[in-house]
């Protein structure tokens, strides 16, 4: 690893010596500086605030695993960087172009950065402080702009290693004196294509977090970017296009607030991992926990249990209530509805419990992916206990019986919400367990039309819905909140 000194030290270096080379990092920076404007006006900028419009992705929570089809509209994108000391605040408002379970109305989100406090505002005013990852990712956020991640290489305390030639482009890795390791990457004239830093997500595991950049403009002597698309490995998580760029606004009000540094906003612990059991019928529990639930069920000789949500803690605790519910009975299957991350957290823990893992046919690539991702950052169960995921599917409907328990899974068609979900039907109980779809006591239900027209159309005979958010409700709840 080298170190980088600053560019104007290494100028006046080159030039008493006459003769000698810069370095491949030193090189790099050089050609960087003289890309964007100099290194002279690098060195002098204060501030940076980008303005425009663009589109945040549904990463995650979209129609199908590789889909991209869910937007959010993005207005009134101010993104305002305090460069000599360190400090961030991204205001965006963003409206859902989709049927969205919290509803249609926009959303305003403020996310912020201070030296070593990283925080978020809520809708009610109140900062909350980051801690973990997600305090370590908004930090190396910061640096994900070319005039940010190249002035912090005026530190000598910052360094840059392993600069390589990858086909027609450049790149370098950057540790910064702040912690963050970044990569850039530079087309041939030096002007910046890409900033990359690595992190950890608990469904993804492994991830490298991407900012692009294009269409530069001159801007107060500096060639800045205005355009940037954000990416989670290939999965585009947001695009902006920047209408204006100012240089060296006032950036009075970028101090972190008050309950972000002091701590009386942090974000509160995890509550526990308490899993309440709750009888449906014979051989059907509803295992209850703070906003998302399971379900088990007992056939003759084995258990089978509906959902693995939230996190791999919470479903190593569902599983040891299953087994405490019904002792002395394998638990063998996991039915995943459907692909969103909050219900499958806990997908890669079941896997390394053994459980087969029962999903609707258009998730099994996916399923099959999400088990062979690299865990290493953060070692999880699968990653500690390595198992072969095995895989069943679903088509339109499937049914598995014994000789104490019918239960028949149902593809949810036309679901707004998911083209690959799934719902369980006891024909003896009248009982359909489903999630998302309707959420009794939610504020809006905007796919609850969808499953009437899919239990009416099945023609299945149902009293109670058993729902993975909220609590146990009657068939005339779901016709009210339909309507």
């Amino acid at each position: 690893m080298t170190k980088s000194l600053p560019l104007a030290t290494v100028a006046a270096l080159l030039t008493l010596s006459g003769c000698a080379q810069p370095t491949a990092e030193q090189q790099f920076l050089i050609d960087t500086a003289g890309a964007l404007g100099g290194r002279g006006r690098i060195d002098t900028v204060k501030s940076l605030t980008l303005e425009g419009s663009g589109v945040n992705y549904n990463l995650g929570q979209d129609m199908k695993p590789e889909a991209a089809t869910q937007t959010f509209a993005v207005s009134g994108y101010k993104r305002t960087i305090d460069v000599a000391d360190v400090r961030q605040r991204l205001e965006q408002t963003r409206t859902p172009k989709f049927a969205y379970f919290q509803g249609p109305q926009p959303q305003t989100l403020v996310q912020g950065v201070d030296g070593e406090v990283a925080y978020n505002v809520n809708a009610s005013g109140t900062a909350i402080r980051l801690g973990g990852l997600a305090g370590d990712l908004r930090k190396a956020e910061f640096y994900h702009h070319p005039v940010t991640l190249l002035r912090s290489t005026a530190d000598p305390k910052t360094t840059v290693a392993n600069v390589r030639t990858v086909g027609a482009v450049r790149q370098a890795e950057i540790h910064t004196a702040a912690g963050p390791v970044l990569t850039m990457t530079l087309d041939a004239s030096g002007v910046p294509l890409s900033i990359s830093s690595n992190t950890y997500h608990a469904n993804l595991g492994d991830i490298v977090v991407t900012t692009t950049f294009s269409d530069y403009q001159v801007v107060n002597g500096l060639k800045l970017p205005a355009h940037l698309v954000g990416k989670v490995d290939d999965f585009t998580t947001w695009d902006i296009r920047v209408a204006t760029q100012t240089v060296d606004a006032d950036t009075s009000g970028l101090r972190a607030p008050a309950g972000a540094i002091n701590g009386s906003g942090a974000l509160p612990p995890p509550p526990p991992n308490t899993v309440s059991v709750e009888p449906v019928a014979k051989g059907i529990w509803l295992f209850a926990g703070n906003s998302h639930h399971s379900v088990l069920v007992e056939f003759s000789d084995h258990l089978m249990l509906i959902d693995a949500p939230q996190s791999e803690a919470r479903t190593r605790a569902v599983i040891a209530r299953a087994r405490e519910t019904v002792p002395g009975k394998p638990l063998t299957q996991l039915v995943t509805t459907h692909h969103h991350f909050d219900h499958t957290a806990g997908l890669r823990a079941a896997i390394a419990e053994g459980l087969t893992v029962i999903t609707h046919e258009g998730n099994k690539a996916w399923v099959e992916q999400m088990a062979r991702r690299p865990h290493t950052r953060q070692p999880d169960d699968l990653a500690k206990n390595p198992k072969a995921v095995a895989v069943e599917t679903v088509d339109a409907e499937r049914e598995f019986k014994d000789a104490t328990m019918a239960l028949t899974l149902y593809h949810v068609a036309g679901n707004p919400h998911s083209d690959t979900m799934l719902m369980a039907y006891v024909p003896r109980d009248r009982v359909l367990v489903q999630v998302d779809a309707f959420s009794p006591g939610a504020q809006a239900n905007p796919y609850a039309a969808n499953l009437v027209e899919n239990i009416q159309t099945r023609k299945l005979a149902v009293d109670r819905i058993v729902p993975l958010h909220g609590a146990i409700a009657p068939i005339a709840d779901l016709l009210k909140a339909s309507q």
